[in-house]
């Protein structure tokens, strides 16, 4: 007989395009890695978000991103390393049509006050997306270009 419990997850490495938001910022790396590497702090440079709810720290912890329009998404840190400054991060559930999403955050010294911060996200969308896929790959690409702007404002 086949055992339909088994050990699963609807997590999973995604395949696809690849989104990147890069900019460069007139500060010290470790000045913008303490915003755009604070997990809980996006609403910092992410104007639509209420609030960011955190459950537990470190690897493993969740947050819960309250949007202003009501929509709601919980994701899980999966790494995140203070020395390379850079975590990622995968999506667990969201009221938004999206299906799976995988991101991750990194931050590069280019010299002693100018670094650059970049936002790479893989995401699928889900059945209920109105549109196509390649609007979807451009929706993340605008939501991620609007918020690397938002951090490269904050240090001018």
């Amino acid at each position: 007989m086949n055992n339909p419990l088994k050990p699963d997850t609807l997590i999973k490495d995604l395949q696809g395009p690849l989104v990147v938001s890069r900019v460069e910022v007139a500060a010290d790396a470790h000045s913008v890695w303490e915003i755009v590497g604070n997990f809980a702090g996006f609403p910092a440079f992410i104007p639509a978000l209420a609030s960011c709810e955190m459950t537990g720290e470190g690897v493993r912890s969740v947050r819960k991103k309250l949007f202003k329009d009501g929509n709601v998404v919980i994701e899980q840190l999966n790494s995140r390393d203070e020395q390379a400054l850079c975590m990622t991060w995968t999506l667990i559930y969201t009221s938004l049509p999206i299906g799976n999403l995988w991101a991750a955050m990194s931050v590069e010294a280019l010299g002693d006050a100018q670094c650059s911060a970049t936002w790479r996200i893989i995401g699928e969308p889900s059945a209920q997306w109105p549109t196509s896929t390649a609007e979807f790959q451009a929706f993340l690409q605008g939501f991620a270009d609007d918020a690397m702007n938002n951090v490269r404002n904050l240090f001018q």
